[in-house]
């Protein structure tokens, strides 16, 4: 693993373990009316194929817990139910089969409420999120701290854990959410020092992309760089399939989860580039992206850098003087017309997933490499060297092999 993970304890939402070491999990949650059965149906199926492990209901009304009851039986993942103000609520869903409940103690705050319904969740072996959101804190924390601090949303957390224990309820992971991605991060480190209960993670309200996704990345990615962190979710104001995409993603480009989706790079383009590599990406990524395939693909603006600065890529391309180098591990395989490179790495693509690395390598284009190499030649020698590396490089040596003039 990239990271030494906190170690927590482990729970269960359905069949997705959480905690004591499991993958970190992707959640995200509906935008439908949960009462409409195949509407909110079809958007689960959507997020479980954009890669959510875990999915959020809403549960407001009678009629959206009987969605529930219904749609279990045919839900691809897990699902939790969110419930708001009206304990009662929290018992029809439990009724219903949920796997999962998210209560909100800013706004659920009768100790007798909050313990009858960890009691029947219990009796039915379900876990709770206690899910602390910096804007609907208890009114005498937030006179008490003097606002949404961290302090003030541990507090509450912490609060409700007491309730919970109080009932011998364990089956608990826990919130500290705030849309202040810093105030959010040292929420989370502090709950963290404080309690071994797995932890969900999340910036609140963050806001459409981009700056949602921005905002999201900065906070979560940062816990989870640290060990902390057992499931995520990007709170966007966008499509609710983006959101699980961008969990997914995130965990995978850690190293957290294993790849399961295009993992697509790309220089930032320069003057030695040889093509449009903003027009080239952007086509070869839309491509790719159809094609679901697991890979990492790299595409460079010139063959001078190209294939060695991404040679740990699956497969790559790189524009060489009105022709494309496609590469897999840094060798050059093939060599095709500039018009046919973008067709060209697709199929190459396709054949790599279906084939692996060392048969595509063993079937390459035994001219390409040397041709690839004249290629480059070529263009140091029309261009020069920008990165002017024979220059550095002797630079380095005289400065080194300087004698001590004191």
């Amino acid at each position: 693993m990239p990271f030494e993970r906190r170690v927590t304890r482990k729970l269960r939402v359905g069949d997705i373990e959480v905690g004591g070491g499991a993958p970190v999990s992707v959640q995200s949650m509906t935008t439908t009316k949960t009462a409409d059965v195949d509407g909110t149906l079809a958007q689960i199926y959507a997020l479980a194929g954009a890669g959510a492990d875990i999915v959020r209901v809403t549960c407001n009304t009678v009629e959206a817990a009987q969605g529930i009851a219904e749609m279990m039986p045919r839900s691809p993942v897990p699902i939790v139910a969110d419930v708001h103000f009206q304990y009662r609520l929290a018992l029809a869903a439990i009724e219903a089969g949920v796997s999962a409940l998210r209560l909100n103690p800013g706004n659920i705050r009768n100790e007798r409420h909050i313990k009858e319904v960890a009691s029947v969740a219990k009796a039915a072996g379900i876990p709770i999120r206690i899910g602390v959101n910096a804007g609907s804190l208890d009114k005498d924390l937030l006179d008490s701290y003097g606002g949404p601090v961290p302090e003030a949303l541990v507090a509450s957390a912490m609060q409700e854990v007491r309730y919970l224990d109080e009932v011998d309820f364990h089956d608990i992971k826990i919130s500290v959410k705030h849309s202040n991605v810093a105030l959010m991060v040292e929420s989370y480190r502090l709950l963290a020092d404080t309690t071994e209960y797995p932890l969900h993670l999340g910036v609140t309200e963050a806001g459409p992309p981009p700056g949602g996704l921005i905002k999201s990345v900065a906070g979560i990615a940062t816990l989870l760089s640290e060990g902390i962190g057992d499931t995520i979710r990007f709170s966007l104001t966008a499509d609710p399939v983006e959101e699980a995409k961008a969990g997914r993603a995130l965990l995978e480009y850690l190293g957290l989860r294993e790849r399961s989706t295009l993992d697509f790079i790309a220089c930032p383009s320069c003057g030695r580039a040889e093509v449009d590599v903003i027009k080239v990406a952007s086509e070869a990524n839309e491509r790719l992206e159809a094609l679901k395939l697991p890979i990492q693909v790299a595409v460079m603006g010139c063959v001078v850098n190209g294939p060695g600065e991404a040679r740990e890529a699956d497969l790559g391309l790189a524009a060489g003087r009105g022709r494309g180098h496609l590469f897999i591990k840094g060798e050059v395989v093939r060599v095709v017309p500039e018009a046919e490179m973008v067709d060209a790495l697709l199929d190459e693509a396709r054949l790599l997933a279906e084939q692996g690395a060392e048969a595509r390598l063993a079937a390459a284009d035994v001219t390409a490499a040397d041709l690839a190499a004249e290629e480059r030649l070529e263009l140091i020698s029309i261009q020069g060297d920008a990165n002017r590396s024979q220059e550095r490089r002797q630079a380095v040596k005289d400065v080194a092999g300087a004698e001590d003039s004191v």
